[in-house]
């Protein structure tokens, strides 16, 4: 009888990563289709670019670090897709190139590659594109137009000049954004889909959300011009963050405690930069942030051995 010595973990899942990517990249298909639907021709180009450009970049890097290919465990594919759907359509073809190869080199193999990597490489993607292209990010157009005619998003517009837009557009997603965060009816089927196959854990959404309608409701009972609860949750990006960002396995706590914590946290930034910054959004702020603090959550709310 032979005794075999290994390292941590020794409980393994039976589900794998290919297998988890394949599964948010199902959760994303109504998503999807809702940008094609409200933005046509350019969510298409915009899609295919980030997609395209992802793994091309992912392929070339794994290759100079002489790594084995990892374009078979659908990191990159999620990877580009999640850019577009951050990204507004009229994003110049140049800049969603930039980005993506950001993504992928800076955003997750400078770290180490998938699993070792501190931030969503999404977002910090996104952030560096908005660095870089500051007015080319903040720039947006009507749904369903031919010509790209500019249009305000609908918190840019209760923010600076107290205008309103109506719920049931924000539900549908007839307004201006980014691709992904417009239909809030396709993100949360895309969402149902992923809690079912229990693809992402509830708590992180769910503190998420609950905290933002919290202090949205304490706001518009303050001052109306607030906008209200429901407002707050359909507008922006917070569903497409809670569901799809915030749930990130590599770069959110593993504890459950620390996953409520990281919800609430991220929850109470987003309605800090709404309300007191000269930002109108701050989903990808705020979920980026608290990437930077998940170790010391980690670390802080792991669970006493057995016995002590």
């Amino acid at each position: 009888m032979s005794l075999k010595v290994t390292s941590s973990p020794h409980i393994f899942s039976s589900v794998n990563t290919r297998q988890l990517m394949f599964g948010v990249l199902i959760g994303l298909i109504p998503v999807a289709f809702a940008s094609l639907y409200f933005f046509g021709i350019r969510a298409l180009t915009l899609i295919l670019n980030c997609l395209i450009t992802s793994l091309i970049s992912e392929r070339i890097i794994s290759w100079l670090r002489k790594k084995p290919s990892t374009l078979s465990d659908g990191s990159a594919v999620v990877t580009g897709l999640l850019l577009a759907l951050i990204l507004p359509p009229s994003t110049a073809w140049y800049a969603a190139t930039l980005g993506s190869v950001f993504a992928i080199f800076i955003g997750k193999h400078i770290f180490g590659g998938l699993g070792a990597n501190i931030f969503n490489p999404a977002l910090i993607a996104r952030a560096f594109l908005m660095a870089a292209y500051p007015k080319m990010l903040t720039t947006f157009i009507k749904p369903r137009t031919i010509d790209a005619v500019t249009s305000a998003t609908p918190l840019v517009l209760k923010k600076f000049s107290q205008t309103s837009t109506g719920i049931r557009d924000l539900f549908l997603g007839n307004v201006s954004g980014s691709l992904g965060e417009t239909s809030a009816l396709c993100i949360l089927i895309g969402s149902v889909y992923l809690l079912a196959r229990k693809i992402i854990d509830w708590r992180i959404p769910l503190s998420l959300i609950l905290t933002v309608a919290v202090i949205s409701g304490t706001g518009v009972l303050l001052d109306p011009a607030k906008g209200s609860v429901l407002f707050h949750l359909l507008s922006g990006g917070v569903l497409l963050g809670a569901f799809f960002m915030a749930t990130d396995p590599v770069t959110t706590p593993v504890t459950k405690k620390g996953r409520y914590i990281f919800g609430i946290a991220c929850g109470c930034l987003i309605m800090v930069i709404r309300y007191f910054s000269g930002l109108p959004e701050g989903v990808m702020y705020s979920i980026l942030f608290l990437n930077a603090f998940t170790p010391l959550i980690n670390r802080y709310t792991k669970p006493k051995p057995f016995g002590r």
